[in-house]
């Protein structure tokens, strides 16, 4: 699948002066978070099935993220490579998506309700070259599934499950594995570091009037709607976001994935000293 984009330089001109674009990436924020903020929480997640809690900090959340992205890298994701995941709104996606970005590898995030026949579609038209999947969610094996439909998708080389077993098992192969002691991670994320206008997401339309469209963005794009947006609401580091959409949805993607991230070095205060409204 080709994924090049090239703004026309009218509209990327018109974009940056009017405020849309800024070129920052959301590894640059998650930077600075750990700079300003490096003990506050930015995920705390809940599996109900499990009754389990993960809270990480961003310290933490930017640790686990040099090391995904370093294994990434290690098991043969290259820079443009997509990276396929079909998850619930759990920890690991928001993880999975700054390492892939720490390496300049593209994420395409899939609703977790999608079953062969859409599976089949996307990740055959995106040419993902790796896939993480939970085990077992809500009752239904995901891993099985994949394995049904494996043969069909010829540039899947990799399947990495939540919860699974030995080669295939993504805490062993992503978490557990340090990594980052093996690779020279300063040297390897200044190389693979995207462009704000490079494509970093592939998200699928719900293919209502015919098959799904693959629709590319940039950081630029996408933090064209997230940054407005928080101002609207007049959101600071403050605040919490609760998601209840999918993150795989660009809802659930933009402000459940994104928004927490974008929103850690951001002051309580405006610049005019007006107090913000707080989710506390």
């Amino acid at each position: 699948m080709e994924t090049g984009i090239t703004p026309q330089s009218e509209r990327r001109t018109a974009m940056i002066r009017n405020g849309a674009w800024n070129d920052k990436l959301i590894t640059d924020y998650l930077d600075e978070a750990v700079i300003r903020t490096p003990d506050r929480n930015a995920i705390v997640g809940f599996q109900v099935t499990g009754d389990t809690r993960t809270a990480l900090t961003y310290q933490e959340l930017n640790h686990a993220v040099a090391r995904m992205a370093a294994g990434l890298a290690a098991m043969g994701i290259n820079k443009g490579d997509v990276v396929a995941c079909q998850l619930p709104n759990w920890w690991q996606t928001t993880a999975l998506h700054l390492a892939c970005m720490r390496i300049g590898a593209i994420l395409n995030p899939l609703m977790p309700i999608f079953r062969e026949r859409e599976l089949r579609f996307m990740l055959g038209h995106g040419e993902a070259r790796l896939l993480v999947t939970p085990k077992i969610f809500r009752n239904f094996d995901y891993e099985a599934m994949v394995d049904g439909i494996r043969s069909e998708l010829p540039k899947l080389e990799t399947l990495l499950v939540i919860g699974g077993e030995g080669d295939r098992s993504f805490e062993q192969r992503l978490l557990e594995t340090p990594w980052e002691e093996k690779t020279d991670t300063a040297a390897l994320f200044a190389e693979r570091k995207p462009g704000a206008d490079e494509v970093i997401q592939i998200l699928y339309t719900s293919g209502t009037t015919g098959e799904p469209k693959g629709v590319m963005h940039t950081s630029n794009t996408l933090f064209s709607n997230v940054r407005p947006y928080a101002e609207r609401l007049h959101l600071t580091s403050d605040d919490k976001i609760l998601m209840a959409s999918p993150l795989a949805h660009q809802t659930g993607f933009l402000y459940g994935v994104m928004m927490p991230v974008y929103l850690a070095p951001q002051p309580s205060f405006r610049i005019s000293g007006m107090p913000t409204m707080s989710a506390r």
